[in-house]
């Protein structure tokens, strides 16, 4: 895609919505609380196309992505939720076939509980690095913060992890 190009909320959705979906999972561990932040996250895109200017489109698509975990994040402090008992829950949309799903989230539980495991700024960087595969330059845009801390907290991300695994 063309910097200069904005492209179409299906070329968005067919590009990037398994980046997007392995982005929130990492971020979440929760199946069902990923799809609902990757819907959330490509709700935002739609009504925000209209608005982009082309530049950095995968900073932007990013930061969205992040400040829509963030306000979940947020609610969820707000209100206490309980979970439907198991018996109660109706069925929605089929789930993509389990070998695609498994491939594309599949970590080991103990790295992705050591992920979890790791407090929101480390893992957010951790994560946009290792898993979506961005640029230090390109973290701190979407972030926010200077290359120099997206290095420290990679880092230290990292070794936190490694102290848990071991």
């Amino acid at each position: 895609m063309s910097t200069d190009a904005v492209p179409t909320w299906e070329e968005v959705a067919h590009r990037y919505g398994r980046k997007i979906y392995n982005f929130a999972y990492r971020l979440t561990g929760n199946r069902d609380d990923a799809l609902d932040l990757s819907q959330e996250v490509l709700l935002r895109v739609r009504k925000g196309l209209r608005s982009y200017r082309p530049g950095s489109f995968e900073g932007w698509l990013w930061r969205i992505t992040r400040n829509a975990f963030i306000d979940e994040t947020r609610r969820r402090k707000r209100r206490s939720t309980v979970p439907l008992p198991d018996d109660d829950r109706t069925p929605g949309d089929p789930a993509p076939p389990a070998d695609e799903a498994l491939e594309a989230t599949r970590l080991g539980d103990d790295v992705q509980a050591a992920l979890l495991g790791l407090p929101y700024d480390f893992r957010e960087a951790v994560v946009l690095c290792d898993v979506v595969g961005l640029t230090y330059d390109e973290i701190a845009e979407v972030v926010g913060i200077p290359v120099g801390t997206v290095r420290s907290r990679i880092h230290r991300g990292r070794s936190m992890m490694r102290e848990r695994l071991t």
